[in-house]
């Protein structure tokens, strides 16, 4: 007797599930389908359009086992513009804030963490001090981390990953600029030292030949379902996406990648390790966000 009622019980858990996902909104996946790749090198991207100028692909790597989402934005396209959130110039300040509350804020159809700061929380609306890099439509925010490296995006709308210290006497024709760590793809080549085998989420961004097409990338880490990438190897996804160059951004907890859904609303696509261990994700200190221009 017992028997059969769990299996009565199994059959309409089951069903009841299945009912869930065969209701769930078309939109409540914005990235669509997930392919697998048996290794970061092996990854051989399934594009699909999501809006004018934005491709999105969602995968799983097996070994290690990975998760992770990535977008490409072709910078040309005239529908397309970065954005980064607001500072108070040279103050190395800014207002915390998620990578969701950003993309609405902002009007973002797409915003992935940027650069690292202190202190860390998931307070929203208190001050974060910027470590590395930081204009904002060409003001000067933060001053450069010489260490390090940074994203910046020029005048003609096409990107780089430069280094920070050669920043600290020459921004007339940067936009936007936002420090990360360091490169970990150079030139076609992955630059990441293969022996830093530290295993964390990473948060990471790359560029096409000239400066072109954007790629952003998060992979998920501190969980079973997906351990988190190394340097090298996150140096190895990019290359696989199409980037000559890339930079690692900063990862952890503050690992988000938002997307609008087509209703208006934003999701998380990944799971922020931070929302695992605490409650929502984190407040972080600058985002990189892809605007829609409407009429283009």
């Amino acid at each position: 007797m017992l028997t059969t009622m769990i299996k009565l019980w199994s059959g309409a858990a089951l069903s009841l599930v299945l009912t869930a996902c065969a209701t769930l909104p078309a939109d409540a996946l914005p990235f669509g389908e997930s392919f697998t790749a048996a290794t970061p090198e092996d990854v051989h991207p399934v594009w699909q359009n999501i809006t004018g100028g934005i491709d999105a692909a969602a995968f799983t790597i097996e070994s290690p086992r990975l998760e992770a989402w990535a977008l490409r934005i072709d910078l040309t396209h005239p529908a397309v513009e970065i954005a980064v959130n607001a500072g108070n110039a040279h103050s190395g300040v800014v207002s915390s804030l998620k990578v969701d509350s950003f993309l609405h804020k902002y009007d973002c159809f797409a915003a992935l963490n940027g650069g690292p700061f202190a202190p860390v929380s998931a307070r929203e609306g208190e001050l974060r001090l910027i470590s590395g890099i930081f204009i904002a439509d060409y003001t000067p925010v933060a001053p450069p981390a010489p260490r390090y490296d940074a994203l910046v995006f020029y005048r003609n709308g096409r990107g780089a990953v430069v280094r920070q210290r050669d920043l600290v006497q020459n921004t007339a024709n940067i936009r936007h600029a936002i420090g990360g760590f360091f490169t970990v793809l150079a030139g076609g080549t992955v630059s990441a030292a293969p022996e830093r085998t530290a295993r964390h989420p990473r948060s990471a961004a790359g560029l096409s030949a000239g400066g072109k097409t954007l790629y952003l990338l998060a992979i998920d880490g501190r969980r079973r379902g997906s351990k988190g990438a190394t340097e090298f190897e996150t140096g190895l996804i990019l290359s696989a996406l199409g980037a000559v160059d890339g930079i690692n951004l900063d990862g952890g907890g503050s690992t988000a990648l938002a997307v609008r859904r087509k209703n208006g609303t934003a999701v998380i696509v990944n799971k922020p390790s931070h929302g695992l261990l605490r409650k929502g994700s984190r407040a972080v200190a600058t985002c990189i966000g892809i605007r829609i221009v409407p009429g283009q």
